[in-house]
């Protein structure tokens, strides 16, 4: 349990007290200390499919429910005004609509349906709530069936709908990209550059100009390469090495020399342009299938600022001395010019490698000694990487492959080999060698932060440690390397992906902020982001900041021109909307890291309700097809199952579990049948049957299959004796015959059985110790027998 001199738990309980106060007193004085806090609190909504809603603070203390009836005359993404008038059993707080402060000004997207002569238009976001009423005249060019965006001209209220009138005709619901058009309005990804930004973009030069190459170090004849996916469009780093030696006796230096060159975005985007003021608005580029949607112009990202091979490029290179024990030992930034000698791909690395004699090696014969450089500096780096204990788990990622039309043709397994991870330990390497650089300049930057478990979270994970029998635990102070013995010792039992979900999801979200502390996840004192400026707008940030370092000046973000409406608040942290609004440099800085990271966010969301549509619209046409699985997640209403085949997941309801009551163990993360003692966990293996597509809700049902062997959690025993063959416990005698497994319905009706021969032998004891009281009984029972039998006066004779 967690101890309340915790000072983490102690703004929680100052909430809590503060609202059962205001309970007993609903008029608070809007002076006194505390008004505003809790009593009234202004916020944005989340609107939830069933109706009800939750309130999420601007100041990020605990969020509040909103039930369907708060919630009708209001919509999803809305500012609201609430007071908070009770709270539930959990101590959560509910609340009450006070005021609307702003309504959400943006196109909501979704079905135009014609429904007994009425128009309207379903949502594609569910979270909205309603759907909203169109007049006739308001349908544009639109017919039925097609998806629309929705201009609303009159809100919800408390007795009507919302109206409103098509504004843009995105097409069919099946034409091929219309998933990626419909996600990018759903999430308000920005899609569009500013007039500004494209006639920015048009007036740049095609090829460097000689005032580019102005103090710039020229490193055109050293031979970097680029090291990317066989997809990959825009690049972004390259790589060279060589063997590096300096001094002698005991303080010679034997090591390599690792050059990390980073295109230099910050030479064509400047503070205070369109263009600054479009990558700032996006934050970062949003991948999806087939389709990009950029931080910055095509002629940048894929031009002036991508490291084409043999283009001379400009760049900004981290030049490091990396010794053989694999610690950096010096580093220098400076502005290069650059020219890539070769596009590598993972793939094409890996076989070089592998084999320095092959086909592939043939090839690429004059740079294969660097990309041997290469590899013996990242083995170097990697058993660092061990020593410092930073955590790595491996994790299986897909990759989906689409045909012409933009449909899934099949999802394969992206492995990764020694190229992707020596690619991941030179970028490392360059990340923490410009948060080093910067936080010894003392200079206000953005970090990459990783924060450890939370207390309630390391509580949780040491109760499940606990209940699997592990006796490895992690300490009140948990370190990164206590993590990694962990998954060490438990990756070779069945359940090890079990317990490596668990490890990461008690870990906190990795989040852009100008306050350091550290990188618990890599077991970095100081991290950031530098190696993807074209991408990633938090790096274009670190850069200027090293630029103005490396010219002994100061950089100052111009915040007046960063004129984003709503920045989102990061939980905990009070920070005002817009950056201009900000009192000091610090604050300036937190606004812009909570900003970027709620348009990462956003972007893994619009990218995976992607990915959820096409794996939805793949497997329509697998309805009542059975496949192997594993189950992935365990949850009180079901099981979730990725298929082997083909990477899907989907959800097996309880209601799908037969006829048996099962109970939800939070701390095994695992449901249990009650009379049975069927349980279930992540890595059981099962068998199931595609019953049930929703397209619009982004779900695939499975059934579970009762004529297959059905596989309780690994690497655990049986719960009761009458499960006992499914435990794998030895029984004592080898059987005569080899028996197939049981069924759960063959197991409940044993079990039923079992329980109907207890009962009699329990008579059959009783009557033998009481014979007297046992004969009584038994007339009892014979005459109240014979009196049902017998025809009452009331009772009408039965025709013959």
């Amino acid at each position: 349990m967690l101890k309340t001199s915790d000072r983490r738990l102690k703004p929680f309980q100052e909430s809590k007290d503060y609202i059962i106060k205001n309970l007993k007193n609903p008029n608070p004085s809007p002076t006194g200390e505390g008004a505003g806090l809790l009593g009234e609190v202004e916020g944005t909504l989340q609107g939830h499919r069933d109706g009800h809603g939750f309130l999420i603070p601007d100041d990020g203390t605990t969020d509040v429910y909103l039930s369907s009836q708060e919630t009708h005359a209001v919509m999803h993404g809305d500012r609201l005004r609430v007071r908070i008038v009770r709270l539930d059993k959990r101590g959560r707080p509910e609340g009450k609509v006070l005021e609307i402060l702003e309504r959400k000004k943006r196109p909501l997207i979704g079905r135009l349906l014609l429904e007994s002569g009425i128009w309207l238009v379903a949502p594609e976001d569910r979270r909205m709530g309603q759907d909203i009423l169109i007049p006739k005249n308001g349908i544009a060019n639109a017919t039925a069936g097609q998806v629309v965006a929705v201009e609303l001209t009159e809100p919800p209220s408390l007795y009507s709908q919302p109206v409103g009138r098509v504004v843009e005709v995105l097409g069919e619901i099946d034409d091929p990209g219309m998933e990626i058009e419909i996600a990018v309005r759903k999430y308000d990804v920005p899609h569009r550059f500013s007039p500004d930004t494209l006639a920015q973009s048009a007036k740049l030069p095609e090829k460097l100009r000689a005032a580019d190459l102005k103090n710039r170090v020229d490193l055109r004849d050293v031979a970097l390469v680029t090291i990317d996916g066989e997809d990959a469009r825009d690049f972004d780093d390259a790589v060279y090495c060589e063997p590096f030696k300096q001094g002698r006796g005991k303080k010679a230096f034997e090591g390599w020399r690792l050059l990390v060159a980073i295109a230099d975005v910050s030479h064509y985007v400047k503070p205070g342009e369109p263009l600054d003021a479009d990558a700032y608005e996006r934050a970062t580029s949003v991948y999806f299938p087939r389709r990009v949607i950029p931080m910055l112009p095509e002629k940048l990202s894929n031009g002036l600022c991508s490291l084409n091979p043999y283009e001379d490029r400009l760049s900004m290179v981290c030049d490091m001395l990396v010794s053989s024990d694999g610690t950096v030992s010096a580093y220098q930034f400076y502005p290069a010019v650059i020219s890539s000698h070769a596009r590598f791909t993972y793939t094409e690395v890996a076989a070089i490698l592998a084999n320095t004699h092959g086909p592939e090696a043939a090839k690429r014969r004059e740079l294969v000694p660097h990309l041997l450089h290469l590899h013996e500096v990242y083995r170097a780096l990697l058993a660092e990487r061990g020593r410092r204990g930073a955590i790595d788990f491996e994790t299986t990622e897909t990759q989906i492959v689409c045909d012409d039309n933009g449909r899934i043709e099949k999802i394969i397994p992206r492995t990764r080999n020694d190229a992707h991870r020596l690619i991941e330990e030179a970028m490392l390497a360059a990340n923490t060698c410009s948060a080093d650089f910067i936080q010894s300049s003392k200079h206000h930057s953005l970090y990459r932060v990783h924060e450890g478990p939370t207390p309630e979270k390391r509580t949780t994970l040491q109760n499940y440690l606990r209940s699997l029998g592990i006796g490895m635990g992690i300490s009140d102070d948990p370190t990164p390397r206590e993590f990694q013995q962990i998954a060490q010792a438990t990756k070779d039992r069945p359940d090890a992906q079990q317990i490596h979900t668990m490890l990461l999801r008690s870990m906190q979200q990795a989040i852009y902020t100008g306050i350091n502390s550290g990188h618990f996840g890599l077991a970095y004192p100081a991290y950031t982001h530098f190696t993807s400026p074209i991408r990633r707008y938090p790096d274009l940030l670190v850069h200027r900041v090293i630029k103005c370092l490396l010219a002994s000046k100061r950089y100052t973000l111009d915040a007046s021109k960063m004129n984003v409406p709503q920045a989102p608040k990061r939980p905990g942290r009070a920070a005002p909307p817009n950056p201009a609004e900000a009192r000091n440099e610090a604050e300036r800085w937190e606004v812009v890291g909570a900003h970027c990271s709620a348009n990462e966010r956003r972007a893994d969301e619009a990218s995976r309700d992607v990915e959820a549509w096409l794996k939805c619209r793949y497997m329509r046409d697998r309805l009542g097809e059975e496949f192997a699985g594993t189950v992935s997640a365990v949850t009180s209403f079901g099981l979730f199952v990725q298929l082997d085949a083909l990477y899907v997941e989907g959800l097996v309801h309880i209601t799908e579990l037969g006829g048996e009551y099962y109970r939800f163990d939070d701390v095994r993360q695992e449901l249990r049948g009650e009379r049975t003692g069927i349980r279930y966990a992540t890595g059981a293996r099962v068998q199931v049957q595609v019953s049930r597509v929703d397209l619009d809700g982004r779900r695939i049902d499975f059934r579970l299959v009762r004529d297959t062997d059905e596989l309780r959690a690994p690497g655990r025993g049986g719960a009761s004796k009458a499960s006992g063959k499914a435990s794998g416990k030895p029984s004592g005698r080898a059987p005569a015959k080899k028996r197939a497994p049981k069924t759960a319905v063959e197991t409940l009706d044993e079990v039923r059985q079992t329980d109907r021969d207890v009962k009699q032998s329990r008579k059959a004891i009783v009557a033998s110790l009481h014979p007297v009281k046992a004969a009584q009984q038994a007339a009892k029972r014979a005459a109240s027998k014979a009196a049902k039998k017998a025809p009452t006066k009331s009772a009408p004779r039965k025709r013959r």
